[in-house]
């Protein structure tokens, strides 16, 4: 507590967020430079309390409740909770360290009862249900009907319909849930960067590039070391499994990586166990049988039902290739040399990058210099240009949170401001791992004044070396798209309010826009805007585009039967009916990996490896949000490719991927329209259709045939 009895001392004046409507930044940006980590947890508490009083004052209104003075008002409530929270919890994620991560773990427990004051407000809820009982009546557009619905519908399945003895309980397990989903991918970050081994010895790194070995050099001077420091970061550990010769070293990094948080310091076991059982009481709360069905009611896919449909169908399509696919990867590694059995997760990589360099004569080393980090910058943003006339200024006076971070000023096609773009590329000890799209300010209307979005993309790319400039993978740019696709997603909306702009939207359908986004990177017509030699400025040459081309079905069954089960790992935690039950024989962890285990089983295609699992360190679904909701990936998947082939058509007729035709109704209906309608109607409206499997089938090379 006596980080509490410190930062509560800090002043109100000398705090940027009591005054934070007044911000003298540009489009009143975060004053990053003057906001401290004492600052957060006075804001934090004074910022509840004006929420309060705000919800407050719409129980106290002795006006009739009214779609303005309680649904409209509620939608509004919370504003500078919303500013305070958009600055600490993107930066817990992206610049973190041991005083953040202390305020957050005192603070997880004060918001969640923050929350469940206001959602079990009997006064609040019994004005809101006035509103909505008389929907028949009221004059509302379709945004204002769908947002009455939506909050009524949160205040239902999160307690308001409660006993008051049930509310308790729902009090009880939301802050129990808080602080353990908190805890767990703590312990997930910090055993990533627990893990370390130098490589003293250079001629161990045999078969790394001289681009990988410069990171590795990098990683051992940050430590004041003499070697190359292997960790557990994605730009070590892809290329390292991908390219190093030594199979002692790619086997102890796949252990490291596989068995983080399995028992140790780090244990995540018995926190999956409170995780799963908790949310199982929060359904059985509400009258659910499963978290899944609790969770899914929302969502395009509606039901686990659903879920199973399409993960089944799926992997009916796609397991006798991915069975096909390792059977080959065997076969190359055993006639190369390869001597035991079968072929080991820490051998894939290794081998099947060798097989596809083999087969299509390119490697990511191949396309490395054509993808410098200003050039896929010029081409990303060049391609929002072209689809939808957006341009990119960069305003050094925009404060960022981190000097590697650049902030742009987003225009569009008439030039009129549109949003605030802040984009950081590079691994930090301080970011977590993966690469992720968020707001700093949503957009809203506040009477006619349009409030614009501040967009950030967060990702772990490659980083520039003393000898060469940050050269991307062909895999890193297809993600730097895809994360772009949600930055577009919340940069275009046109909402009136906050709850449903941008990326506000069913988590099934939210990854549509950044899906999409990656088909244009297999388009000549868009890496002819950008793609050139760092050295020598040559565009990339054709007979690379080709052999590129030719290898994009390359292990595509094998990469959806690997989705497939962290959809199938997902769904059988979250089905669960009854509270999962420990062997006390065989203790946590054994009776954690055998239950996923056999989860996977019916999708696995390499051997499992004792010591390792997955759900330990499956950061998405305990405690990033994708909990009963892994499976959208795919979903959206299904989804990117059926509506890139609507772009496909135009290019026939126009003689362009970028199509102003099909890219104006994709805006308007899909990446304006954020959470106002029904996800599926806006599809079908863009679509003129329900989407089908067909169009993923045929860009994945899979046969309809296979089909059962």
């Amino acid at each position: 507590m006596a980080l509490a009895t410190t930062v509560l001392a800090v002043s109100a004046a000398s705090n940027p967020f009591f005054n934070y409507k007044n911000w003298k930044t540009p489009h009143g940006t975060y004053p990053f430079n003057e906001i401290l980590a004492e600052h957060y947890m006075p804001a934090f508490e004074e910022a509840m309390k004006q929420g309060l009083k705000e919800i407050d004052d719409i129980v106290n209104n002795p006006a009739a409740p009214t779609y303005a003075n309680t649904i409209e008002a509620y939608e509004k409530s919370g504003e500078m909770l919303s500013v305070v929270a958009g600055c600490f919890y993107n930066l817990t994620n992206s610049e973190t360290n041991d005083t953040l991560q202390q305020i957050e773990m005192e603070l997880s427990p004060k918001l969640s009862e923050y929350s469940s004051t206001i959602r079990l407000n009997e006064g609040l809820f019994l004005r809101i249900k006035a509103v909505y009982d008389q929907r028949a009546k009221l004059k509302l557009n379709k945004a204002q009907q769908k947002l009455l619905e939506d909050i009524y519908e949160s205040f239902a399945n999160n307690g308001a319909n409660l006993s008051p003895e049930d509310k308790q309980v729902y009090r009880e397990l939301t802050a129990k849930l808080s602080q353990l989903t908190l805890q767990y991918g703590q312990n997930v970050l910090k055993a990533t960067n627990a893990w370390t081994m130098l490589i003293t010895d250079e001629a161990l790194l045999a078969g790394l590039n001289d681009d990988t070995k410069s990171v590795l050099r990098t990683n051992a001077e940050k430590k004041g070391l003499d070697g190359w420091l292997l960790n557990l970061k994605p730009t070590t550990t892809i290329p390292v499994m991908q390219d190093l010769d030594n199979r002692d070293i790619r086997r102890e990094l796949y252990m490291a990586n596989a068995s983080k948080c399995v028992g140790g310091e780090f244990d995540n076991t018995g926190i999956i166990v409170e995780i799963v059982n908790t949310r199982l009481a929060l359904a059985k709360l509400f009258g659910k049988k499963t978290y899944a069905e609790k969770s899914l009611y929302k969502t395009m896919a509606e039901t686990p039902e659903n879920v199973y449909k399409l993960l089944d169908q799926l992997r009916d399509a796609y397991m006798p290739a991915a069975l096909a696919e390792v059977q080959e990867v065997e076969d190359y590694a055993k006639a190369h040399g390869f001597y035991a059995a079968h072929i080991q997760p820490w051998d894939f990589s290794y081998y099947s990058k060798k097989l596809k360099k083999e087969k299509f004569a390119i490697s990511d080393d191949d396309l490395r210099p054509y993808f410098e980090l200003e050039s896929v910058k010029k081409g990303v943003f060049g391609l929002a240009e072209k689809l939808y006339g957006l341009k990119f200024k960069e305003n050094k006076n925009i404060q960022v949170y981190h000097p590697e971070v650049t902030a742009y000023e987003v225009f569009d096609e008439k030039g009129k401001y549109l949003a605030v773009y802040y984009a950081d590329f590079h691994p930090r000890d301080g970011k977590r791992g993966g690469a992720w799209m968020n707001d700093f300010q949503p957009q809203y209307m506040m009477g006619k004044k349009d409030h614009r979005p501040h967009i950030v993309n967060v990702m772990n790319f490659t980083r520039p070396t003393a000898e060469k400039p940050a050269l991307f993978t062909y895999d890193e740019v297809r993600t730097f798209l895809h994360e772009f696709g949600h930055a577009l997603h919340g940069m275009l909306t046109r909402c009136q309010y906050a709850a449903q702009s941008g990326t506000n939207v069913p988590r099934d359908f939210v990854e549509l826009p950044s899906q999409f986004n990656e088909n244009f990177i297999d388009e000549k017509e868009f890496l002819d805007t950008f793609a050139k030699h760092y050295e020598t400025g040559a565009s990339l040459p054709q007979e690379l585009l080709d052999k590129m081309h030719a290898s994009q079905t390359f292990m595509a069954a094998y990469a959806c039967a690997r989705q497939l089960s962290f959809g199938y790992l997902d769904m059988a935690w979250h089905s669960l009916e009854q509270p999962f039950e420990v062997n006390e024989t065989i203790g946590t962890v054994e009776s954690v990996t055998r239950f996923s285990d056999k989860a996977m089983e019916q999708v696995k295609v390499l051997p499992t490896v004792p010591g390792t699992q997955m759900c330990c360190a499956f950061t998405h679904i305990f405690s990033g949000g994708y909990a009963a909701g892994y499976y959208s990936y795919k979903w959206s998947e299904l989804l990117d490719a059926d509506a890139f082939s609507v772009f496909k058509e135009a290019q026939k007729k126009s003689g362009t991927i970028f199509d102003k035709k099909a890219a104006k109704r994709f805006r308007e209906n899909i990446l304006e329209k954020g959470g106002t309608e029904r996800a599926m109607d806006l599809y079908f409206r863009f679509r003129g259709g329900e989407p089908t499997i067909n169009a993923l089938l045929e860009r994945d090379g899979i046969k309809v045939k296979e089909i059962k």
